[in-house]
């Protein structure tokens, strides 16, 4: 995970739209408290018998907001995007977390799905949404050569109480 070192040491990491778990199963392995959230209950059921690793079943499009109290030292987002979310998971991440966010973008229509421009980020939108609130540290967006091709913005951004400089990955 590129921006990992900007997650503090012990902290407790939320992984938003989790899926299968990747990223709660690498936080978890090294050590972090982890909160895994999505709609699929199959998939939380086999993380929720990981150690460090607290599964919490909700319809992020449909259900409230399950965190309104908590903050979260690190908030993962990957391959998923609803924009109404955006002012709750700013509110969930503590004044000095870190934001790593990573989803497909306008253009990932010439590849494959998802192709529906509610589901695409524009050009440079999170740089917009979140710059607006977070330090923004690392921003990227363009076509990834995988299989197949995508085209995704990447942001990591930090807290505004954070100390500065951040420490950034090699």
């Amino acid at each position: 995970m590129r921006f990992s070192s900007l997650v503090a040491n012990a902290g407790t990491v939320l992984d938003v739209a989790c899926g299968h778990g990747r990223h709660s199963l690498w936080f978890a392995a090294r050590g972090f408290r982890v909160v895994a959230v999505d709609r699929d209950t199959a998939a939380l059921d086999r993380l929720a018998s990981v150690a460090g690793v607290t599964a919490v079943s909700a319809d992020l499009e449909a259900d409230p907001w399950p965190f309104e109290r908590e903050k979260f030292d690190a908030i993962i987002v990957a391959n998923y995007l609803h924009r109404a979310l955006f002012p709750s998971l700013l509110r969930a991440l503590a004044d000095d977390g870190v934001l790593v966010y990573e989803t497909f973008a306008h253009g990932n229509e010439l590849y494959g799905k998802p192709s529906n421009p509610d589901f695409l980020l524009t050009e440079g939108e999170l740089l917009t949404v979140i710059g607006r609130s977070l330090i923004v540290v690392a921003f990227e967006q363009g076509r990834i050569e995988s299989e197949p091709p995508a085209v995704v913005q990447r942001l990591a951004a930090v807290g505004r109480r954070r100390p500065w400089p951040p420490r950034l990955p090699m």
